[in-house]
């Protein structure tokens, strides 16, 4: 819970919800809303365009509402000269958006969720997720048409040592090299011809437009996809009732299930981008499957695993999956990835 005098005020001066009886005695919240929400979202083109959309959403909702953003400069935004595994993770990009909410400058912040640390502080918590993009990666060139055109030690950029693990895989004779910044700045490297193709999320350049940019799409099965990879997540202060009362209807079930199933299966293995790592959840019916692998950077050292499990208990099937790897030595793998890095 947050500790501020200030958000204790605010929890117990405006429960916004109240259960309201009906006739057919079932209970619906009744949301009576905050006259201001102000969206921490960092000022990368994508980012931005991710809290428009959610406070174009949130207007829709409640047009009484003023909604703002307010754009913010991360470490993992400045440190782009380093792999993001070298550095401080994922938690890089969403700190100083935490701090903002702490301090009472924002109420809400909104990220791609397969930036967020599996394990959130405890003042923290996620309230939405919303519908899935397209969670498959995007190979992207301007002379070939996909990985299988390109001749032996073309150079790729990729900033995922999960795509890097895949690649070297299935392409041993292709260079792999990092490639950091937003996605203007990695568009740019490749224009500039510092690359042969880059490998990117499918979901940011559709979100963009620029999907006229992907030359072709890796399925599944060629590149499993990172966990939560495609969805976007609201982060709020715990406690906030009001706030998780707002943001209730922007939750895509299927979705929030799905990335709990692979964010479950992260978890158990640490969690961190310093590690190969895919895991892919969909759902038919009611019906869950779950795929995932973790791998050394090389490729040399793959466990995968696929399974099914009831669609309501992801968790379940997250931890079922991480059995099943931890059955074809995971753990060595990954301890492997560390002394190595």
């Amino acid at each position: 819970m947050i500790k501020s005098g200030k958000f204790q005020q605010r929890d117990k001066a405006s429960r916004l919800a109240q259960l309201v009886p009906l006739k057919s005695k079932e209970p619906v919240l009744k949301v009576f809303p905050l006259p201001k929400l102000v969206i921490a979202s960092r000022e990368s083109r994508l980012a931005m365009w991710q809290a428009e959309h959610v406070r174009a959403k949130l207007s829709a909702l409640y047009p009484q509402t003023s909604v703002e953003i307010l754009g913010m400069t991360t470490r993992g935004d400045q440190i782009l000269d380093r792999a993001l595994s070298k550095v401080g993770g994922k938690g890089l990009f969403v700190k100083e958006l935490e701090i903002a909410m702490a301090e009472g400058r924002a109420d809400l912040a909104v990220h791609s969720l397969k930036d967020v640390p599996m394990d959130l502080p405890e003042n923290f918590e996620l309230a939405a997720v919303l519908e899935r993009e397209d969670p498959r990666d995007a190979f992207v060139s301007n002379e070939y048409a996909s990985l299988d055109a390109l001749p032996d030690g073309a150079v790729v950029g990729t900033s995922s040592l999960r795509r890097q693990a895949l690649i070297a895989a299935r392409y041993p004779k292709l260079v792999i090299h990092p490639l950091r910044g937003n996605l203007d700045t990695r568009l740019g490297k490749l224009d500039r011809g510092e690359y042969a193709a880059i490998i990117l999320a499918a979901a940011g350049l559709n979100r963009l437009g620029m999907s006229s940019r992907i030359r072709s799409v890796l399925e599944p099965e060629q590149s499993l996809p990172a966990p939560g990879q495609g969805a976007m997540a609201i982060e709020i202060p715990a406690g906030r009732d009001d706030l998780r009362t707002m943001l209730a209807s922007l939750n895509h079930q299927d979705t929030a299930r799905a990335v709990t199933a692979e964010r479950t299966l992260s978890k158990a293995f640490g969690g961190s981008c310093q590690i190969p790592l895919a895991a892919f959840a969909t759902i038919d019916g009611a019906i869950m499957r779950l795929r995932a692998m973790v791998a050394t950077p090389d490729g040399q050292r793959i466990a995968s695993a696929d399974a099914t499990g009831p669609a309501d208990a992801p968790e379940a099937l997250g931890r079922k999956i991480a059995d099943a790897l931890r059955a074809q030595d995971a753990n060595a793998i990954l301890a492997a990835c560390k002394v190595d890095g």
